[in-house]
């Protein structure tokens, strides 16, 4: 597959280092030769110097035969004039980062007709997911397929959890009258992400992901001893576009919201803006500040300032406040695998976010949503069965499924089933996989 990508920022840096992975024909376009000379240095991919939107670049690199160009640099201007000018030179298939939400809620223009296919704002994905994680609280990470149908979520097991040195099988007979599948654990000390069979045992601190079905979702907790919490009052860090678009998400779902912004001006926009969030002007990293604001009293503090460092400690200030939920916006990959030994609830990563998002359209099969789970290098895939895929011909028992994945359930006629070995797929079920990156060519050859 050819793909070409526009931005050699933090998006289409990390966007070529997981194509690069994959031994993709991956070009990336940027005028900054420094950054350019560190991913030529760390990335099997092809670097051009130069601007995206100019005409000749674009054919020198041969646009007319990409499968995939990928307009991410900072400018929403630009990314919209490449996609433009590269849909027109041949490209089969044009994405686009945006930042405006009335480009993504718009109904009135087709976007299409003007050659961008899709369109994607990392910070409006990362607001969505904020929003996600403080509706299923008590989990570090959740994602909702089919709007909430099934759901994918991760919990660090503690030492109140029932499942404690169960064995999975043991689990299942034990709560056979919940619905549920364990589909990975990520283990204290161990790299490797294990995919749990019927003898695999929970252990303390093991951070578990569960596939869940949307009427098993109030069920879940006592077994992995949690209780739900109720949040509702909220505090955010950073008045950044993920901060004020997560501030309108939450004001639009009746949480009280209090935003902290460092930048008298900016406070005084945002002020404007957010007709229901209570704005202060003030330096977020002062605890004093902090207790004025009754930080004791909040439910979840949420800190997406440009400052990855500085959202990190002040989760940790709210944390020993008791604040119940934390999120912290982070920039460097390296950090998402330690937010539970540090005490974060949650961090979260835009760049990851968006590129689970972009990947779906580079992965083979009909793939209607695809995600990456925080703490492990695995995804989570929903297939649209085809008529004479190869999963159709026989029972799931009989499939030559790779150990390195697994079912996480079926959507059939709009309900969610958590299915077994004689459970046979049939054409237009939409399928949950969760698979390790040795596997994806695999899981996308059998829905081919």
């Amino acid at each position: 597959m050819k793909i070409i990508i526009a931005g050699a920022g933090d998006v289409g840096f990390h966007l070529a280092k997981l194509l690069s992975y994959e031994s993709q024909d991956t070009y990336i376009i940027d005028f900054d030769g420094e950054k350019l000379n560190y991913i030529n240095n760390h990335l099997d991919v092809i670097t051009k110097k130069g601007d995206a939107t100019s005409i000749s670049l674009l054919k020198d690199i041969g646009i007319e035969s990409a499968d995939l160009l990928l307009a991410v640099t900072e400018s929403q201007n630009t990314n919209f004039t490449v996609s433009v000018i590269g849909k027109s030179l041949g490209a089969k298939k044009t994405i686009a980062r945006i930042d405006n939400p009335e480009f993504l809620e718009n109904e009135e223009i087709d976007f299409k007709d003007f050659g961008v296919d899709f369109m994607i704002s990392p910070e409006e994905l990362a607001a969505k997911e904020i929003k996600m994680l403080l509706n299923q609280s008590s989990f570090n990470d959740t994602v909702a397929f089919e709007n909430g149908l099934f759901n994918i979520m991760g919990i660090t097991l503690g030492y109140k959890s029932p499942l404690l040195d169960l064995t999975v099988k043991e689990a299942r007979d034990k709560f056979y009258n919940v619905d549920f599948m364990t589909i990975a654990i990520k283990r204290e000390g161990i790299s490797q992400t294990i995919i749990p069979r019927g003898d695999t045992t929970y252990k303390l601190n093991d951070q578990v992901y569960f596939s869940i079905p949307n009427y098993s979702l109030d069920d879940i907790y006592p077994i992995v001893g949690k209780k739900q919490i109720n949040i509702k009052n909220v505090m955010i860090l950073g008045g950044s576009s993920i901060g004020s678009k997560t501030a309108r998400n939450l004001c639009k779902e009746n949480f009280k919201v209090k935003l902290i912004e460092k930048s008298k001006e900016k406070s005084l926009v945002l002020a404007e803006e957010l007709n229901n969030t209570l704005l202060i002007n003030g330096d977020g990293r002062d605890i004093e500040l902090l207790e004025e604001e009754n930080i004791r009293e909040m439910d979840a503090f949420i800190a997406v300032t440009g400052d990855s460092e500085t959202n990190i400690m002040s989760c940790l200030v709210a944390k020993s406040k008791g604040v119940k939920k934390t999120v912290a916006l982070v920039e460097n990959m390296d950090y998402i695998n330690i937010s539970q030994t540090i005490g974060i609830n949650t961090l979260i990563n835009k760049k990851l976010i968006a590129a689970s998002n972009i990947f779906r359209h580079i992965r083979k099969g009909e793939i209607l949503a695809l995600a990456n789970l925080h703490n492990i290098d695995a995804e989570v895939f929903e297939f649209e069965v085809q008529a004479n895929a190869v999963v159709t011909k026989k029972l799931i028992k009989d499939l030559k499924f790779p150990r390195e994945a697994v079912f996480g359930g079926i959507i059939r006629d709009e309900k969610a089933l958590i299915v077994h070995g004689e459970f046979q797929i049939q054409s237009g079920d939409k399928v949950i996989v969760f698979c390790l990156p040795e596997a994806i060519g695999s899981i996308e050859d059998l829905f081919n």
